[in-house]
């Protein structure tokens, strides 16, 4: 390896060539491959929406962590108590980190709840991956998901 190619190659992060080491051997594409999934329920009370979601890697590599985002059809108030590893993102929008994804293993359970900005009798949940720590996940059709919720008080399951 030499010229420009060995130079950047020597640039790479210790944290970079650790997130790789984690997720495992690279396939002869790239970067490693996992299948992120995510299941819970969603439950709407006035205005008040709580969810609680447990992320799932389907292997075949580790995943150091990935970041889910939560996405509602309508705007969420503009004071949030959110956990620790969730941050807004505009106004209808929240991303969590899940941390470090074992393969075939569940990662810890997410709980986020959030307020309206007005009331509504239905909601739109829209949860997807945005970021999967330096792996690929070839089948994105089991991490995107999308539920309808009422304010009836009742979970809604995905």
């Amino acid at each position: 390896m030499g010229g420009m190619r060995g130079t950047r190659a020597l640039a790479v992060t210790g944290a970079a060539l650790a997130a790789v080491a984690v997720a495992g051997p690279a396939r002869a594409g790239g970067a490693p491959e996992a299948d992120l999934v995510y299941h819970g329920s969603v439950v709407m009370n006035g205005k008040r929406l709580e969810v609680r979601l447990t992320p799932r890697n389907q292997g075949p590599a580790e995943v150091p962590s990935a970041s889910v985002r939560l996405r509602w059809s309508m705007p969420l108030a503009e004071r949030q108590n959110l956990p620790a590893a969730c941050v807004r993102t505009d106004a209808r929008t929240v991303v969590c980190a899940t941390g470090p994804l074992d393969v075939d293993g569940l990662g810890d359970q997410i709980a986020v709840g959030v307020g309206l900005r007005g009331k509504a009798q239905e909601v739109t949940l829209e949860i997807d991956t945005v970021w999967s720590g330096g792996t690929v996940d070839r089948d994105r059709t089991n991490d995107r998901t999308r539920v309808l919720v009422l304010d009836t008080g009742d979970a809604y399951s995905f």
